[in-house]
């Protein structure tokens, strides 16, 4: 312990022996560093919050949820410290009377980047700072300048989360109508290809009316007008036999019996009574018409064996001939009309069948241009629902409060400088300079080779020391010693003072500032 004690006391001698060295490094050492501190700007931080509070009901009922505000909140955020929003902050404020060129501009935007910060404390709530510490402007003005800075950043804060929202709204449905009037007009030009191309081939499309259905029709048709053809030919042929079996005229006699005629006459009237049965449709099965038959054979039986000039009677034309003959003319007619008919229908297939091998090509372009035609009008639709919904949206968002924003700090006025913390720069300066200056003569008094005590030489040379003699002073010598300790004090003193100069200087710089 004893040792320690020496040794602190040699280290204090050493010092105190070199002391106007100490005296001078302290005073070098704090001249340089409270010059240096000087010379540091002040920086002066404004800060305000804002809160940003999603309240609208209405807006989740058109689509803006709370998810989606969230979004744009942040977009906002991250854009807020883009280059156009800082050049309207120097635009805005005193950094523009220090801006004449791009290149200036664009140095301040920059020094703004770097300066300002916008935190996110929750969800709803930002803290926006900013620092200013131009070295062209007063600590006063450097003051009203982070203050201003701040507000402006305020200031479009609010502006991009309201016209920032109305802007890309009015954008989006710009886009929108411009696609809505070019899907319009292909949708017209859609439609007026497909009524186009209907009209050149109706007959060829599917549905009703189709070749496919128009052949079959002809073919149901063809085989019911062969039926009747048939029937037709046959009855005229039937007819035509009849017509060759009967008489054009037959012998009247010359007087009124009821006899007259013979055989012949009564073969006449059952041949016309035959001709009138079968003109009302009787087929040759009837029972009457059977009867009849039989009696006209009978009766050809007699008028052959009657002789020609019997009765003494003349010929008259045969009724039932000319019954025959106008049926079988109308049974002509019928039959020319419905081989008219079957030769018009198969002309038709024939054109109809040739006609057929093109029908699945002009299904699959029909096919085509309905998708075609039907693609264009959902996306139409579409288009048209969406604007729609963002025109609503974007009135919701501009003609209700959907995002509220209220200033829950406004820009602080700061009194004092943010940095450098000047006065406890000064104070490490000084302590500074006094432990260099004692350092110094410490390390000078090391390298020195000199023995401040017996028990130092007697160590260092290995040999017995008799003993030391004190210092003696004269009174003329005590009193330049005395001189000068009063010079030493003084001198640090001084130094204090400066300190405490410096100290009040700042202070009532920073009260000038407030």
């Amino acid at each position: 312990m004893n040792g320690l004690y020496d040794e602190f006391r040699i280290a204090v001698h050493s010092v105190w022996n070199r002391r106007w060295l100490a005296l001078a490094v302290a005073w070098g050492l704090c001249l340089v560093g409270w010059l240096v501190v000087a010379l540091i700007p002040n920086s002066y931080e404004s800060q305000a919050r804002v809160s940003a509070e999603m309240q609208s009901i209405l807006s989740d009922k058109v689509g803006v949820d709370a998810r989606e505000r969230k979004k744009n909140m942040e977009r906002i955020q991250e854009t807020l410290t883009s280059t156009i929003n800082l050049e309207k902050v120097v635009r805005g404020t005193a950094l523009n009377q220090s801006v004449a060129t791009d290149r200036e501009l664009a140095g301040k935007v920059e020094m703004l980047r770097k300066n300002i910060t916008i935190k996110s404390e929750k969800d709803n709530l930002f803290e926006i700072t900013a620092t200013s510490s131009a070295s062209n402007l007063s600590d006063a003005q450097n003051a009203v300048l982070a203050r201003d800075i701040v507000q402006k950043m305020i200031d479009i804060f609010v502006e991009e989360n309201l016209s920032g929202d109305r802007a890309e709204t009015s954008q989006t449905i710009k886009f929108l109508d411009a696609q809505l009037a070019q899907r319009e007009k292909e949708l017209q030009e859609a439609e007026q290809k497909r009524v186009q191309f209907e009209t050149e081939n109706l007959g060829l499309l599917p549905g009703i009316g189709s070749i496919s259905q128009r052949i079959a029709a002809a073919r149901a048709e063809l085989g019911q007008i062969e039926s009747q053809l048939s029937q037709a030919s046959g009855s005229l042929a039937a007819l035509n036999g009849q017509l060759a079996g009967t008489p054009s005229s037959i012998s009247t006699p010359g007087f009124r019996s009821p006899s007259a005629g013979g055989a012949r006459g009564q073969l006449a009237q059952a041949q016309g009574k035959l001709a009138s049965a079968r003109a009302r449709g009787w087929t040759d099965s009837h029972p009457d018409i059977v009867a009849m038959q039989n009696e006209i054979a009978a009766l050809r039986v007699q008028a052959a064996k009657q002789p020609a000039s019997g009765g003494g009677g003349y010929r008259t034309p045969n009724p039932a001939y000319s019954s025959l003959q106008s049926m079988r003319a109308e049974r002509q007619a019928s039959v020319a009309a419905l081989q008219a008919r079957k030769n018009a229908l198969q002309a038709d297939m024939t054109e109809l069948v040739s006609k057929q091998s093109m029908e699945p090509g002009v299904a699959a372009e029909m096919s085509r241009i309905n998708r075609d035609h039907e693609v264009l009008k959902s996306q139409y639709d579409k288009l048209l629902t969406d604007r729609e919904q963002i025109k609503l949206r974007g009135q919701v968002e501009s003609e209700t409060d959907s995002v509220k924003f209220l200033v829950i700090d406004p820009p602080s006025s700061p009194r004092s400088p943010a940095a450098p913390n000047r006065p406890l720069l000064l104070a490490m300066v000084l302590f500074a300079g006094i432990g260099g200056g004692v350092g110094a003569a410490f390390a000078l008094g090391h390298l020195q080779t000199s023995y401040p005590t017996a028990a130092k030489l007697e160590k260092a040379s290995g040999l017995p020391v008799i003993g030391s003699v004190s210092q003696i002073l004269t009174n003329t010598q005590r009193g330049l010693r005395k001189k000068k300790l009063r010079v030493f004090y003084g001198t640090s003193v001084a130094l204090f003072g400066v300190f405490g100069m410096l100290m009040i200087v700042e202070f009532i710089q920073r009260g000038m500032v407030a």
